[in-house]
């Protein structure tokens, strides 16, 4: 069955739905309504669609045919006047299933816990006059039961397969099978990619950081570079590639400066059509770092936007895969251990920070403009993206999504990152979560000593050595 192209809209009375299914034969419509869920089966078309709130079929409802434009419209009546349905134009969340109706009575029922209690007694006991008194127990029998203990040792980690699997929720394994025989250049764990863990993934993350680390560039931008814009010129350098930088920073996303609601365009609807219709099965653990390595996502997708001007160039997939380690190491967040408070969903400041911390380093090793205060400017439009919800957010996804499927190697990170997080942002994530971790991003400061490289011991050094050849240069033309 084909899904077709559909819109909603609503009045306080009404819920509209328009189908696009040109050259159909009326005979072929089939419209079913049962409670939230709207469903149209015209051959060869079907469109399930499960709404917030419930619709009745009455007779105010209409089902209309235009054959000219090709456009099914279907009104139904809301079942309580004057309510808003929300979401409309979040197609994935419309098209997932409907959730089960929730159990009113127990889940397990216990029959008779006294005979089953009296028989793991007599069971126990049974088991204990079996036991042989050999020496040790002799032993511990004297030193009032105080048996010699030690500390245990780490647990080994235990698996039943040799797969591991990576990926959203970790759904996925067996995509990198063959990378040696690709052009994957982002790949940071070589032909290993299918054999390494969790932990051997981040040691050769950080590994790959530091080796890709450039202190002289790093002090040529953030700190040569300002002197020069402030009037100092004893250190020649390219004055063009400053004042660019400068206008990355002052760059405004409209997305995030815009005061009208988040409007999702055609091309955009178009491609949440083509989403996979898919139930996610988390705990809250699963959920929490979802919400992590999104940070990681959108901050990708920020630094793209500002360093093409939102122009994307045939370098913006290897950009944004370069900068989420997710997808270069398959080395998701979260990054630091996380302690849950009774919230599930709270965040707190250090696994923020940690978060972050990795995005920011990937930004000053590996791309051309590698500017701590860019890296900040990335981290406000991460905020201020989270704080606009799951409408602007979704732009975001779709805009990598677009990117990365266009690229002849790096759509495998699309398919296995983002197309489900494209879903997900949708169906399952909370606009108010996303707005309690926007306020926490934008008032967090992230320390450059947390990066991991002597960040201001070098700006300091820089600046001496600027300022002494400065000096220099005055004492010499004297």
């Amino acid at each position: 069955m084909i899904t077709p192209k559909f819109s909603c809209s609503q009045t306080d009375e009404s819920l509209t739905t328009s189908v696009y299914c040109p050259s159909i034969r009326a005979a072929d419509v089939e419209i079913n309504v049962d409670d939230t869920v709207l469903i149209a089966h015209i051959n060869p078309y079907f469109l399930r669609l499960n709404f917030p709130y419930a619709v009745v079929e009455d007779d105010k409802s209409s089902a209309q045919y235009d054959p000219s434009s090709g456009y099914l419209t279907i009104t139904l009546t809301k079942s309580v006047k004057g309510q808003h349905f929300p979401d409309l134009d979040l197609l994935a969340k419309l098209l997932a299933p409907r959730l089960p109706r929730p159990r009113t009575g127990p889940s397990i029922e216990v029959l008779d816990s006294r005979h089953a209690l009296t028989d793991a007694i007599t069971d126990i006991s049974n088991c204990t006059d079996a036991l042989s008194l050999d020496d040790e127990f002799v032993q511990a029998a004297k030193n009032e039961w105080q048996l010699p203990q030690a500390v245990p040792g780490p647990a080994s980690e235990f698996h039943t397969s040799s797969k591991r699997y990576y990926g959203f929720l970790d759904a996925f394994t067996g995509y990198f099978t063959h990378v040696a025989h690709s052009e994957n250049e982002i790949n940071e764990l070589g032909d290993d990619a299918e054999a390494c863990n969790i932990e051997e993934r981040r040691a050769r993350r950080i590994a790959h950081e530091n080796e890709k680390w450039d202190e002289e560039h790093y002090m040529f931008v953030s700190v040569i570079l300002p002197l020069q814009l402030n009037g100092d010129n004893s250190c020649r350098a390219d004055y063009a590639e400053d004042e660019y930088i400068q206008e990355l920073n002052n760059w405004h996303d409209p997305d995030l400066t815009s005061m009208i609601e988040v409007v999702i365009t055609e091309d955009e609807k178009t491609a949440m059509l083509r989403l996979p219709r898919k139930e996610y099965i988390m705990d809250s653990f699963q959920e929490h770092n979802l919400y992590l390595t999104l940070i990681t996502l959108v901050f990708a997708r920020a630094y793209e936007k500002r360093t093409t001007l939102n122009d994307p160039t045939a370098e913006s997939a290897w950009t944004i895969c370069n900068l989420v380690a997710a997808f270069s190491a398959l080395d998701p967040p979260p990054y630091s251990p996380v302690a849950f408070s009774s919230v599930a969903l709270d965040f707190t400041e250090a696994e923020l920070t940690s978060t972050l911390v990795t995005s920011y380093r990937r930004s000053l090793a590996f791309p051309l403009y590698r500017s701590f205060q860019l890296a900040e400017q990335c981290r406000r439009d991460v905020a201020a993206a989270f704080r606009r919800g799951r409408r602007l957010i979704t732009k975001y996804l779709l805009g990598i999504k677009n990117i990365l499927d266009h690229h002849d190697v790096y759509y495998v990170y699309s398919k296995i990152w983002v197309e489900d997080f494209c879903v997900w942002i949708q169906t399952g994530a909370s606009d108010a979560v996303l707005t309690q971790i926007g306020e926490k991003l934008d008032a967090l400061i992230v320390p450059k000593s947390a990066i991991g490289w002597d960040l201001e011991d070098l700006e300091e050094a820089t600046r001496l050595v600027v300022d002494g050849d400065s000096d220099s240069d005055d004492e010499s033309i004297e």
